[in-house]
């Protein structure tokens, strides 16, 4: 029998949030989607908890309402559209606003706003949610979590592929053709966080449409050697990272110490990085000659960033995952649709091999309208 769930996140870019509608039967398909934008006065309040500050428990406080309140603005204005009542979904998988992710150390954690409480009781509809804390108690890095749909949705007996979703963060999935190998994947640096960044401070624009930016500047070899050179690039996997990571403060570090460069060519070097480090990622999976590469996210619409990949990739076909039957922009939201199924059915939503958690769990907590 088919089922409705609806996935939502807002990712690490903070540009907005993302709906999606999805049907399961045999197989998952979208059956309608929306994007909301963020009001610019939350969205800078979401930028500034992402580092540390001052009276940060007040306004986390007041940001975890006002999202949630935005979740459910998404949610409804998604069923309108749709002409969907509330009462045909089953559930809601909500992954959040992530404000800190720190994997690694003596007592790992990870947080996510958006109150689930507020999305329940304005939209009528139970809520999935805290999905990452799960696998973190279980001794993993509770990212990427988006592997286990990759592997429901885009597996093929005989056939390698490598799933690369691009948001702020990029990470890849590894799709062993053979179904005797395990689901691979981690986070491999940094997607669109710094080149949306340097546009914002240079262009005063949300993001450089189409690369076109970085296609006018050149490749800046001393500061793209400098970058890659982060110890981050090189550590093994499982692992996992994020904006607090891969900062402005960070970038601004490796700026200070290359000199006076053009801000062109900041902007091509940054673009280089991305599509080296998912590259240099898939060139050092072990088994793999030429995976089939599919791109999903926001840097699929990036055409200089997926020429760069292409480039970084001779021996492989690189393309977007609408060309499987799944539109790149919604892959995510999907996977959070999926992993509410999961829990409302307490099924597994990680991936052990790749988040380094001691088993496969069920993940997230439900929150009830009534």
């Amino acid at each position: 029998m088919a089922e409705h769930f609806i996935g939502i996140l807002s990712g690490t870019s903070m540009d907005g949030i993302d709906a999606a509608l999805v049907r399961f039967g045999p197989g998952p398909s979208l059956v309608a989607s929306h994007t909301l934008k963020f009001p610019p006065d939350l969205r800078a309040d979401l930028l500034a908890l992402a580092v540390p500050g001052a009276n940060e428990i007040d306004r986390l406080g007041a940001a975890d309402v006002r999202l949630g309140r935005l979740f459910a603005q998404a949610v409804n204005e998604l069923l309108a559209r749709a002409q969907v009542a509330p009462a045909q979904v089953r559930a809601i998988g909500s992954h959040g606003q992530t404000i800190r992710h720190r994997a690694g150390g003596a007592a790992p954690f990870t947080l996510q706003i958006g109150d689930p409480n507020v999305i329940a009781a304005l939209t009528g509809i139970p809520v999935a949610a805290d999905f990452r804390r799960k696998d973190l108690a279980l001794g993993g890095q509770g990212a990427p979590l988006v592997p286990a749909f990759h592997a429901a949705v885009f597996r093929q007996n005989g056939q390698d592929r490598v799933i690369v979703n691009i948001g702020g963060i990029a990470n890849i999935t590894v799709l062993p053709g053979d179904a005797a190998r395990p689901v691979l994947g981690y986070d491999t640096g940094p997607g669109n966080t710094l080149l949306d960044g340097w546009s914002r401070r240079i262009l005063h624009e949300p993001m450089d449409r189409d690369g076109a930016f970085a296609a006018s500047g050149r490749v800046h070899g001393g500061l793209l050697a400098a970058l890659l050179a982060d110890p981050y690039f090189s550590q093994p996997p499982p692992k996992s990272t994020g904006p607090e990571y891969f900062s402005a403060d960070w970038l601004r570090r490796h700026l200070d110490q290359a000199g006076p460069l053009a801000p062109a060519d900041v902007q091509a070097s940054l673009l280089a990085l991305t599509a080296r480090g998912i590259a240099d990622s898939i060139r050092q999976l072990p088994g793999l000659a030429r995976p089939e590469v599919f791109v999903c996210g926001g840097g699929a619409r990036n055409a200089a960033l997926m020429g760069a990949l292409r480039e970084n990739l001779p021996g492989s076909a690189v393309a977007a995952t609408d060309t499987l039957g799944v539109p790149g922009d919604w892959v995510e939201a999907m996977a959070f649709a999926w992993l509410a199924r999961q829990r409302v059915t307490e099924g597994a939503g990680n991936c052990p091999l790749v988040t380094g958690a001691a088993r496969p769990a069920v993940l997230g907590g439900l929150w009830l309208p009534g």
